[in-house]
């Protein structure tokens, strides 16, 4: 159940060990975390000190998202994370940050703001595990999953987006996995299926309601009924 990866941004920083083991529980194998600075992404949200804990708190794998300037400078401060997820847009050395992530163990990626094209990252698509399309700019708090709007326009710029990077995959014989991050809820998960998504981040689909367990239970379980991941 590798489909949906859980944001712990959404969850109670207070109980960051509980919401932890409620996704292992469920049977979640990934959860997500986005580090922010402030000057790439407007906010500030967990750094080394926080991840160090998830990461000694779960044998969950972590996808960690670096929404940061300058990410090659501070990669070696998340050694540990599973995944490493790189936005062209903060540096201009992707390839050498790229490659920082790949020698410490991290499996390396890229993600998307979503007025970047799919082009800005055709150099490294055969360098990458996987690719993150956004389907709104990042504003982090209470909707900041589509800046309140899921069911509408963070859905349509992530699903046309999603859709071309699984057509490049297809055509250029790549093997990355899709990511989509925004616009996780129950009635779209067709949608992204059939735009060829491999993995669904989201957090207040989940956290955000009185029942995270059962909401994220609901939402995994009509996950395993669609096409998600099978190519």
């Amino acid at each position: 159940m590798a489909l949906i990866a859980p944001a712990l941004l959404a969850a109670d920083f207070a109980s960051l060990g509980e919401a932890l083991r409620m996704i292992e529980a469920v049977g979640c194998r990934r959860c997500h975390v986005d580090v922010a600075d402030g000057h790439f992404a407007q906010e500030v949200t967990i750094g080394q000190p926080v991840f160090e804990s998830i990461r000694k708190a779960t044998r969950l794998e972590i996808d960690l998202h670096l929404l940061i300037e300058r990410p090659e400078r501070y990669i070696g401060d998340f050694a540990g994370a599973d995944r490493i997820a790189i936005h062209p847009e903060s540096t201009p050395q992707l390839h050498r940050a790229l490659d920082l992530v790949r020698r410490q163990g991290s499996s390396p990626g890229v993600a998307l703001l979503p007025a970047t094209p799919l082009d800005a990252v055709a150099e490294v698509l055969d360098e990458v595990d996987s690719v993150t399309i956004l389907g709104a700019d990042p504003v982090f708090g209470p909707g900041f999953e589509g800046g309140g709007n899921e069911a509408g326009t963070a859905t349509a710029l992530g699903l046309r987006k999603v859709r071309q990077a699984a057509r490049v995959r297809i055509d250029r014989g790549l093997r990355f996995e899709v990511h989509a991050e925004y616009g996780l809820r129950a009635e779209h998960l067709q949608d992204w299926a059939e735009a060829g998504a491999d993995i669904l981040i989201g957090g207040f689909a989940i956290f955000g309601t009185d029942n995270p367990a059962a909401s994220l239970r609901e939402i995994a379980r009509m996950a395993e009924t669609r096409s998600f991941g099978k190519r």
